[in-house]
């Protein structure tokens, strides 16, 4: 019996989802604060980008927790983390979604282990 972790690959999707568009967004600002000549917009911008291949990560985890679901929590849980250092304020509602599923995806009983018992 194969245990499908809806819940755990819909907020992981989602989560991932809303972490690129908060990444692309970090990159705007960098871009504007670049056309302002402030300081640091460079680096906003770098880590725009490291926001956008964690939330990659975090999708790979949403796919990978129905076959895998350890190691499909742990990516996420992985996400959700670097996004928040990466890009803090913009990246709230996806690190949440994110942790949220990864920890279900880690601690929640599969069916499979039930029917065992």
């Amino acid at each position: 019996m194969k245990d499908k972790r809806t819940t755990e690959f819909v907020l992981g999707l989602i989560g991932g989802i809303f972490g690129i568009i908060s990444g692309i967004m970090a990159m705007g600002v960098s871009g504007l604060g670049a056309a302002f000549n402030a300081e640091g917009a460079a680096t906003v911008g770098n880590l725009g980008i490291g926001a956008v291949l964690l939330s990659t990560l975090g999708i790979v985890g949403s796919i990978t927790v129905r076959n895998k679901a350890k190691l499909g929590g742990i990516l996420m849980i992985i996400a959700a983390i670097g996004g928040v250092i990466c890009i803090s304020a913009f990246y709230i509602l996806p690190g949440i979604l994110l942790a949220i599923a990864g920890l279900m995806g880690i601690f929640k009983k599969s069916k499979k282990s039930e029917a065992q018992k």
